[in-house]
């Protein structure tokens, strides 16, 4: 796996994908700058050696040419961030890139306008790759949240870099943490699944079903098992047609020694709102009219035994609707226990969209080994699929 440390940047123009596809308010201002902090390091180092940085990333998903796309926006917040003043190009090919690149000293740090303002892009066209490869020596990939699309930037661009292509220290990390998930990891392996949907998680459950001792399943998904095994779940969500599936996934657990852990109880609410009367109950016997929002206490200690044993913890997705204040308490005391297990020296990997923005919005962010920026990415990892990204630097 090629790194920054098997190339010297002196004198060299870096051309990097990063993924600085973060969120802006309606004046334009950054509102999260994890991104750009992120991809700070692979920056740093390069710059350290006397070479330059060009920046290429997407944002949003505009249709052609939209103002409130522009990564001028994020200018400010990126110079910043970066320490150094982030010179501009209004387009990411054509005489406007050529001529800031050409230019470009060493030390000094480009970004490209948004790569969304052309079609070509997401489109995987050969032609907009060779033309955005022109514009650096070495080309690095430092973006794992657009890995797993065949995209111009992230996949098609590394074929016009023969031997001259590495991971940036982001996309490196990334990959080296899920592997310690999958390939090297410390018995005993839990793998904490939440979230609403069985659908969405089942090739991730399929796949990991060998390589994890325990998996704690939570969130939305409980109720799909726990009709399944004949439950009541009262108005609780549910995949009526995932039943069938749920008993399958159950049936392999026992097979392969894998202990799967449901909820037994739950706090359940007369209506889907903060405010909603709340009462806990078993969660086979959820009263008409009620729904199961979190986990309960009974299973919070159920739980947090296994966590506390495990040497290796996944955690992809929220126990409960953890945005309502009322309902938070599950995934919080997650959290806590992840957070106590890795202080005692076991790794933990967070990943997908809730479960990161939990851990942001509880304060575990420094408690864990380590936190994906990849949603859609780390998914298709943990399902066992190669990504494009990294297939193309691998290559």
């Amino acid at each position: 796996m090629k790194t920054l440390n098997d190339f010297d940047f002196k004198n060299k123009k870096a051309i990097i994908r990063v993924d600085f596809n973060v969120p802006l308010d309606e004046n334009f201002n950054v509102t999260d700058a994890t991104r750009i902090e992120a991809a700070k390091p692979t920056i740093d180092a390069i710059l350290k050696q006397g070479g330059s940085v060009i920046l290429m990333s997407h944002l949003g998903r505009p249709k052609g040419v939209e103002e409130k796309y522009s990564l001028k926006h994020i200018l400010k917040t990126a110079s910043e961030i970066l320490g150094v003043e982030v010179k501009f190009a209004t387009d990411s090919i054509g005489e406007p890139a050529q001529t800031a690149a050409k230019n470009l000293k060493p030390g000094e740090v480009l970004l490209l306008e948004n790569l969304r303002f052309h079609a070509e892009e997401e489109a995987g066209d050969v032609a907009f790759a060779k033309e955005l490869s022109s514009l650096g020596d070495i080309y690095v990939n430092d973006a794992f949240g657009t890995a797993h699309r065949a995209h111009a930037s992230t996949t098609i661009i590394a074929q016009f870099f023969p031997t001259e292509k590495c991971f940036g220290t982001l996309l490196a990390k990334e990959i080296e943490s899920l592997n310690k998930v999958l390939k090297n990891s410390e018995k005993p392996v839990t793998a904490v699944l939440g979230g609403s949907k069985v659908s969405s998680k089942i090739t991730v459950i399929e796949n990991i079903l060998d390589k994890v001792d325990h998996m704690i399943i939570g969130g939305g998904m409980t109720f799909t098992f726990v009709k399944a095994q004949g439950g009541k779940i009262g108005d609780s969500i549910c995949e009526d047609d995932k039943q069938d599936l749920a008993l399958e996934i159950l049936r392999l657990a026992k097979e392969k020694g894998v202990q799967i852990h449901i909820p037994v109880d739950v706090i359940a609410a007369d209506d889907f709102s903060n405010t909603a009367n709340t009462q806990v109950v078993d969660v086979t016997a959820i009263p008409d009219g009620w729904q199961g929002l979190d986990a309960g206490p009974k299973s919070l200690e159920n739980f947090k035994k296994v966590i506390l044993e495990s040497k290796t913890i996944l955690w992809n997705g929220p126990l409960g609707v953890f945005e309502m204040e009322s309902f938070a308490k599950g995934t919080i005391a997650l959290g806590e226990f992840i957070a106590e297990s890795t202080e005692k020296g076991a790794f933990s990997l967070v990943g997908g969209g809730d479960s990161v923005a939990a851990v942001k919005q509880f304060g575990f962010e420094d408690k864990m080994s380590y936190v994906s920026t990849g949603g859609g990415a780390m998914l298709e990892m943990l399902e066992g699929k190669i990504l494009p990204g990294i297939a193309a630097i691998l290559d």
